[in-house]
């Protein structure tokens, strides 16, 4: 199947800003794409790309005073098939696990894991290790927290929404990541687009936030926001927490005029 994604973001600044935006689908998905990514910036201002230290794709910009708008529109191609589904995988020992895993396993700005530690075994330390734990703590985190987008808060941690049981997206993955890395189970923040494909949903489309866990070698995609398994993830930027991978980091006061996202199937062409 094509999904077509984008976004549409209008900032105002009363001064020149400096911006680091996470806007674009990770370079994972550059192999899939079928219509090259078309981005522009009303004002058209000079941008220029990097990689962040955990490989995500950044770029760079100076917003001029007043309204910027910063627009990209792309085509991939996807498999048409849920998110994978291994309950017999395995936990991976701390110490035969790669290098690159271990910083997954410590607490983060959103992530308190030394908060936390006493409460994850005390809730899944008798759960038997492997996939079927994760799922444990995905099942938990989503009956324990109440989706609600007029309670948000950009400050709030794991251990905060643990005991106010209220949040968006990236709570719930908060939440999820830092019980895991109690457990020694590798898990890293990821946000990107995820439409109603193949689901029957009435919320507006937006970004998401999920985890992935690091189980028998590979990393696996869990999601204890929908806590199902999904069509057509998009994954944008990978991270610690939310500190790591915010959509736009500003480095200036700036007001958010406007914000829509896209994600739907497409028709191919004949």
């Amino acid at each position: 199947m094509l999904i077509r994604y984008g976004h549409d973001i209008t900032l105002t600044c009363s001064q020149p800003t400096a911006l680091v935006c996470l806007l674009s689908a990770h370079d994972d998905h550059a192999p899939f794409i079928r219509v090259p990514e078309t981005i522009f910036t009303s004002p058209v201002v000079s941008v220029t790309t990097y990689k962040d230290l955990f490989g995500n794709r950044c770029r760079r910009l100076v917003a001029p005073a007043g309204d910027i708008t910063i627009w990209g529109d792309a085509t991939i191609e996807d498999d048409g098939k849920p998110d994978v589904v291994l309950p017999e995988t395995r936990e991976v020992a701390v110490p035969l696990l790669p290098d690159e895993c271990l910083g997954y396993l410590m607490g983060s700005r959103y992530c308190e894991t030394d908060r936390l530690s006493q409460i994850a075994w005390d809730l899944f330390g008798n759960v038997p290790p492997g996939w079927n734990r994760v799922q444990a703590v995905c099942d938990f985190v989503h009956s324990h927290i109440q989706f609600d987008y007029m309670k948000a808060r950009a400050t709030r941690t794991a251990f905060e929404v643990f005991h106010e049981r209220v949040g968006v997206c990236r709570d719930f993955a908060h939440l999820a990541a830092a019980l895991c890395r109690c457990l020694n189970i590798p898990a890293r923040y990821v946000n990107g687009h995820l439409g109603d494909i193949g689901v029957p949903v009435e919320d507006p489309m937006d970004f998401s936030a999920w985890i992935e866990v690091y189980l028998e070698n590979s990393w696996y995609t869990f999601d204890p926001r929908n806590n199902t398994p999904r069509i057509g993830r998009i994954v944008v930027a990978r991270g610690r927490d939310a500190a790591d991978v915010p959509l736009i980091n500003s480095f200036g006061p700036h007001i958010l005029k406007s914000f829509r996202v896209w994600t739907y199937e497409v028709t191919p062409p004949l």
